[in-house]
């Protein structure tokens, strides 16, 4: 069983902090040995005692330090490391030491001595301070630095100059190899602006330092006899090695506590520990799958994503996690899981992500991160040898054939087969709805075993994501297709997607009609809208029935007869749509809750406007249970919603009915549950002025609603009256029928 440690990360200014390894400090699923293995790499002890399996990393270049960062900065640091910056990784190399104040200004004036430049620190613009903090907060520097007093950005003013500081977010890499600070694909426009939210308007003024040379003769002595160029690089510096790892003991050296003689790191005891469990497997190599974690934890990969339950975005983060396409969900803003990822990415297009910023998700807000090659050179082989699935060959059609799987790929993806276009840009044209990953990069990206497995169950892959599935157990739901079959539907697909840019367009790419219409078969459209919300999905059926069910809150959100939707695209963002006749308009509040008692007020939907934009509670409706799981399509085309309630799934399904009359009135609607314990749920079913007929029938004047015996709980008065239904749901699986009858 896997253990996660979570830790306060936050330090208080004037507190001397352990060493702080950001991956460390979150769910990181690394058990003690390779947390211990994991700080030895991270405290750079391989720059002080040789060893075959832990990678020397490198602490920041110092070739230029004088030039880049404040020498009274520098001089206070040098002398006492923890106290100037609480949770760093340099050791205490002064500690016990009577005469550290004097050995940290001789080390000072020789290391500003080998710089050409002075320090210079201008001032900041208010606007650029401004512009800093969106920047900071939208492109995922906030995931790893929670900016506050207590943080350790909160002295960079004092560090920086604004121009050293644009300098260093431009071209981290350059002066910290390690990659511990990454590389955000920056402009030097935005590398100033977060520079200037991070110095702020307290800038310190240039440094009066000037270096005699004397004391930086000293100074070199000292550099040479505490043996500084075991971490860091200066031209004319060579490291002399101690001893090899294999001969540390627990307890010894700088792992005995002391602070006096050795490196002293300031470890806390549980740190201690975990260095000592790790000393004797040390020259042990680490598997494959360690080796992974480890990566991922040293460099906090697992503050974005999520592997083997590992990792992932914490609440308080989710709310700085943006997107241009609300519609598309969390998979919009929340960076893909890391699970099969070696299985689902071909090697050179993985390489591609990890070193030259590619990117296939322009409406996230976060950037990936750039660590370099020289730290994750080692990921892609990782990745590919560890995530395995049963292998699909999708070979290439034979010459005869090609027409025939072209133009079956070509059907398929267009408005008139699956309508992918619906959610996803083809070949650098915009979709009519959603603007979800180009479709054209599939064959590029994509290994074809991962493919087929995503296509034939997508939400197995991909929590929360609005694609359905057309090939519900392996089964095609578009029968009229290469024979119904649904591996030479996929084959048929892949195919398409490998002609790249020679691809014809599929049709809807470049325009589709302002109303669609229901012909002989259900019909289902994804977009944003007025009545459903950014994740509105309508469906009608053949015969004038139509409904939208928002999928962010899990609601049935509207009903009308008459004429499918219209639908507009002609700004930013999604699509959406609108009803073409006048519709019943629901409740788009969470729908299903665990009330404490009957006269609970309902968790409803944060309300924002004018004079309060912000959204006051922005986990809702994740913080209520709810969760999207995606959903499916029968032969008939009829979806199947799936979605969590707390533990609870639920599987919901609505069709077309006859209620009292020779045409389609009404929907009867299945809500099937599997929950993991008997509990009771509350389910909102109709709200505003809400009359009871009988024991099951219930009305709000536009809607008659007939409902379980025995589950209705009406209360209210007036024009705010709620009907719930109180469902003591047994262990397992059931189920309820709602039947909805159109009055209008």
């Amino acid at each position: 069983m896997k253990r996660f440690i979570v830790v306060l990360t936050l330090i208080p200014i004037g507190v001397v902090a352990a060493p702080v390894v950001p991956g460390l400090h979150g769910k990181h699923g690394l058990d003690r040995v390779h947390q211990g293995r994991l700080l030895i790499a991270e405290l750079r002890c391989a720059g002080c005692h040789a060893s075959d399996t832990v990678k020397h990393k490198k602490g920041p270049d110092l070739s230029a330090v004088g030039s880049r960062v404040n020498p009274d900065y520098i001089q206070k640091f040098i002398a006492s490391p923890h106290s100037t910056d609480p949770g760093t990784q340099m050791p205490d190399l002064l500690a016990g030491n009577p005469k550290r104040h004097e050995i940290a200004e001789a080390l000072t004036h020789y290391l500003v001595s080998r710089s050409e430049e002075p320090f210079v620190a201008a001032a900041v613009k208010q606007e650029e301070v401004d512009a800093g903090k969106k920047l900071f907060e939208r492109i995922g520097c906030v995931n790893c630095h929670l900016l506050d007093k207590g943080d350790q950005l909160s002295r960079v003013s004092s560090k920086y100059g604004i121009d050293s500081l644009t300098d260093f977010l431009f071209q981290p890499r350059h002066v910290r190899p390690s990659g511990r600070m990454p590389d955000m694909n920056l402009t030097r426009a935005e590398a100033k602006s977060i520079a200037s939210y991070l110095i702020g308007l307290k800038a310190h003024g240039s440094s009066k330092f000037k270096p005699v040379a004397f004391k930086a003769v000293k100074g070199e002595k000292y550099f040479d006899q505490l043996n500084c160029a075991s971490c860091h690089d200066l031209k004319g510096k060579k490291s002399k090695p101690a001893l090899v790892m294999s001969k540390l003991r627990k307890g010894k050296g700088c792992l005995s506590g002391q602070s006096k003689g050795v490196p002293y790191f300031n470890l806390s005891q549980e740190q201690r520990a975990a260095i000592d469990q790790a000393l004797p497997e040390m020259d042990k190599h680490l598997g494959e799958k360690a080796q992974i974690h480890q990566t991922l934890a040293a460099f906090n990969c697992i503050a974005c994503h999520t592997r083997d339950g590992a990792g992932g975005v914490s609440n308080a983060m989710f709310k700085y996690f943006g997107t241009d396409e609300e519609g598309l969900g969390n998979p919009a803003r929340i960076p893909p899981t890391l699970d099969g990822v070696g299985a689902k990415l071909r090697p050179e297009w993985l390489r591609k992500v990890l070193f030259d910023s590619e990117s296939v998700r322009p409406y996230m807000h976060t950037r990936m991160p750039q660590f370099g090659e020289a730290n994750l050179s080692h990921l892609p082989a990782l990745f590919e040898k560890v995530d395995q699935l049963p292998k699909v060959e999708l070979p290439e059609p034979k010459r005869d054939d090609r027409r025939k799987y072209r133009e079956g790929g070509h059907l398929l993806v267009g408005d008139k087969g699956l309508n992918c276009i619906a959610c996803h840009n083809f070949n650098g044209k915009t979709s009519p709805g959603l603007k979800g990953i180009d479709l054209l990069n599939s064959f590029e990206r994509l290994q074809p075993s991962w493919f087929v497995h995503f296509m034939k169950n997508p939400q197995q892959y991909r929590s929360g994501i609005v694609m359905p599935n057309y090939w519900p157990g392996g089964e095609a739901v578009r029968k009229d297709v290469l024979n119904g079959n649904a591996d030479e539907q996929l084959r048929a697909l892949w195919h398409y997607f490998s002609l790249g840019r020679s691809a014809r367009d599929p049709s809807g790419i470049r325009s589709v009609g302002t109303d669609l219409k229901v012909t002989d078969r259900v019909r289902v459209y994804r977009g944003r809208s007025r009545i459903a919300g950014y994740r509105g999905i309508a469906v009608g059926f053949p015969g004038g029935v139509s409904y939208a069910f928002n999928a962010e809150y899990g609601s049935l959100s509207g009903l009308w007869s008459g004429d499918f939707v219209s639908i507009g695209w002609g700004g930013q963002g999604a699509g959406n749509f609108n009803p073409r006749a006048r519709a019943i308009e629901l409740a788009q509040d969470v729908a299903f809750y665990r009330l404490a008692k009957d006269d609970e007020p309902w968790p409803l939907l944060p309300k924002m406007d004018k004079e309060n934009p912000v959204n006051p509670d922005p986990l809702y409706p994740r913080n209520r249970g709810y969760q999207f799981k995606g959903y499916q399509l029968d032969a008939n085309g009829v979806p199947t919603f799936m979605y969590c309630t707390g533990a609870v799934e639920v599987e919901d399904t609505s069709n077309a009915e006859l209620v009292a009359t020779n045409r389609l009135d009404g929907l009867m609607r299945t809500i099937r549950f599997t929950a993991p314990k008997a509990e009771t749920v509350y389910f909102r079913a109709l709200t505003g002025k809400v009359k009871q007929r009988s024991a099951i029938e219930f009305t709000n004047d536009a809607v008659k609603l007939r409902v379980p015996e025995g589950t209705a709980l009406f209360r209210g008065e007036g024009e705010l009256r709620e009907l719930l239904l109180k469902l003591k749901l047994p262990k397992g699986k059931s189920e309820i029928q709602i039947h909805y009858e159109l009055l209008r």
